[in-house]
């Protein structure tokens, strides 16, 4: 059996290995060729999965180590027959601890004692959102969810739900929805120009959904006008060839890795792995933990002269700081279109080991209940 799947998988050998051989391809430049011969297809969101690219191959199973899918085009696979599974949640707690790291980056900028007194606004309540919305309520937060598809789906939940018009009058709003194009409720281009115009120089916007959500030319002109908007991206329009000039006005810049912790990524390999078990009837033997690395750094300890605030960041920044990811995007913006897109591919596929709160112990010396709550809520292994 041939397992043609994308380089940057984590834990092929691990998860595939002996279920059949393994051809390792270039998941950006994946073409008829690669596959005509594979029986599993194994791809991240970079590859589009289609008819021109499975017409005349032997593929009966796709699998896609993401959450999302419209890479996918899934009405082919069930006319065709052809297996499939992503790996939605899988990376939701590396997504939501992003946005954490960045709210609270933005509150010190603003000079806020307690970042818990900023209104968040989240667009897309589903396995990332709906992760983001329940730690940030946990931790104090005002909250309030946008999920058209969901009210629709669920009217004994409609008041849980507000409008996108609600959102927008919130101190941070953050996007969190799949790219649709079609249906009741399209997601392209649904931050566009009259939704930017209403947002001030007291507000945050955080992408790290699907770049194609915002109108990218509508933001660089709204980011170029008086009272913009601070602006952060981790996903943006035509990747890899993303738009230098946007990377240039926004606040925080970073080459969609919001979901790479290593935890986010072997959680994806796991759950298609299971998947293709079972479609092939295979027993399951193996789990992402058996593979989990001791985490660099073990262990963080505060006294009782810590504020609650301060150790919060402290430890936030210390499992992940964007910043870093921002300075390494930065920097190759310097080349020429083609050097720029190569550089972007080359951050994801080289990014360095980030951890999860949850690989992190943290030793309370005389602490107060809030600061256990806030540390328990972000999912810090404590100790007392």
């Amino acid at each position: 059996m041939l397992i043609v799947a994308d380089e940057n998988i984590p834990l092929l050998d691990s998860f595939f290995g002996d279920i059949g051989e393994i051809r390792r391809v270039n998941g950006r430049n994946l073409g008829p060729g690669d596959v005509r011969d594979a029986d599993i297809l194994l791809v991240r969101s970079v590859s589009r999965v289609n008819q021109s690219l499975l017409e005349g191959s032997h593929v009966r199973f796709v699998g896609t180590a993401t959450i999302g899918t419209d890479h996918i085009d899934l009405a082919y696979l069930r006319d065709k027959g052809i297996g499939f599974a992503a790996a939605p949640g899988s990376n939701a707690t590396s997504v939501a601890e992003y946005v954490l790291s960045v709210v609270s980056l933005y509150a010190e900028k603003c000079g806020l004692e307690d970042w818990t007194g900023l209104s968040v606004g989240v667009v897309g309540a589903g396995n990332v959102g709906g992760e983001l919305a329940r730690v940030l309520v946990r931790l104090g937060f005002k909250v309030k969810l946008c999920d058209p598809p969901r009210q629709d789906r669920e009217p004994e939940n409609a008041d849980d739900f507000v409008g996108l018009d609600d959102i927008l009058g919130c101190d941070v709003i953050t996007l969190h929805t799949p790219l649709t194009r079609s249906g009741a409720h399209p997601t392209e281009k649904m931050i566009a120009r009259e939704e930017l115009s209403r947002l001030g120089e007291h507000q945050l916007l955080i992408n790290s959904g699907r770049g194609e959500v915002i109108d990218g030319s509508a933001l660089l002109e709204r980011l170029q006008q008086p009272s913009a908007p601070t602006v952060v991206l981790d996903v943006w329009e035509n990747e890899p060839g993303i738009d230098p000039a946007l990377v240039e006005k926004v606040w925080l810049a970073t080459p969609h890795i919001a979901g790479y912790s290593l935890e986010g990524k072997m959680q994806g390999s796991e759950m298609i792995y299971k998947a293709l078990c079972l479609f092939l009837g295979l027993p399951v033997r193996k789990q992402a933990g058996q593979f989990l690395p001791q985490a660099a750094l073990s262990q963080l300890c505060f006294t009782s002269n810590a504020g609650q605030n301060e150790s919060v960041e402290v430890a936030l920044r210390a499992c992940y700081d964007p910043r870093r990811d921002d300075a390494r995007l930065r920097l190759t913006m310097r080349g020429d279109d083609a050097q720029r897109a190569e550089g972007f591919d080359r951050l994801r596929k080289e990014y360095p080991i980030r951890r999860e709160c949850s690989s992190l112990k943290v030793q309370l010396k005389g602490s107060s209940k809030a600061i256990q709550d806030s540390f328990k809520a972000l999912g810090f292994k404590l100790r007392m």
